[in-house]
């Protein structure tokens, strides 16, 4: 199986299951819709974020049907000027290289530096779908079980309600 078997074996440790799937190298969520599976499931957008003088980071994750307004996440966050954390600082906190960037990183985080925000719009879905901390994988997991990872992890997290407007159709 693709993926870093640290996550495999988290979510094996919390009685986690889930849903995988192998597709082509996928670093952006445009290129990761076309490789798309499982009906109910809900594809999420994972940014890392750095505060202005770099010693705090931030994973956001949201639907990947909004787009990303990186002055309107700083307001709703309250964490000052935000900027993309550099492939460097991916790798310190989260074992990764640009395009791989998910919640399921959290587990390379041992000293829990990253605060984790979670879009309140997740939190009404049935399933959600994040690479296994590598681009060519995708795992589909229950929203309850998101959240179970996301309790036991360790890293400071908050719920946020990034957007007023309802999810918008891209399809068109």
């Amino acid at each position: 199986m693709i993926g870093q078997q640290q996550v495999y074996d988290y979510l094996d440790t919390l009685g986690i299951s889930y849903e995988y799937y192998e597709h082509p190298e996928a670093p952006t969520i445009e290129i990761a819709s076309r490789f798309y599976r499982g009906e109910g499931t809900t594809l999420c957008k994972n940014l890392f974020f750095r505060n202005h003088k770099g010693n705090k980071h931030y994973l956001v994750i949201m639907d990947s049907r909004h787009d990303m307004d990186i002055h309107a996440i700083e307001k709703i966050l309250h964490q000052g000027k935000l900027s993309f954390a550099s492939p460097e600082r991916m790798m310190r906190y989260l074992g990764v290289r640009p395009g791989s960037v998910s919640l399921f990183n959290l587990v390379n985080d041992q000293d829990h530096e990253v605060i984790l925000f979670v879009d309140e719009t997740l939190l009404g879905v049935e399933k959600v779908s994040f690479h296994p901390n590598d681009n060519r994988a995708s795992l589909v997991i229950s929203r309850e079980d998101m959240l179970k990872f996301i309790s036991n992890i360790g890293n400071s997290h908050e719920v946020v309600k990034l957007y007023s407007n309802s999810v918008v159709d891209n399809s068109n």
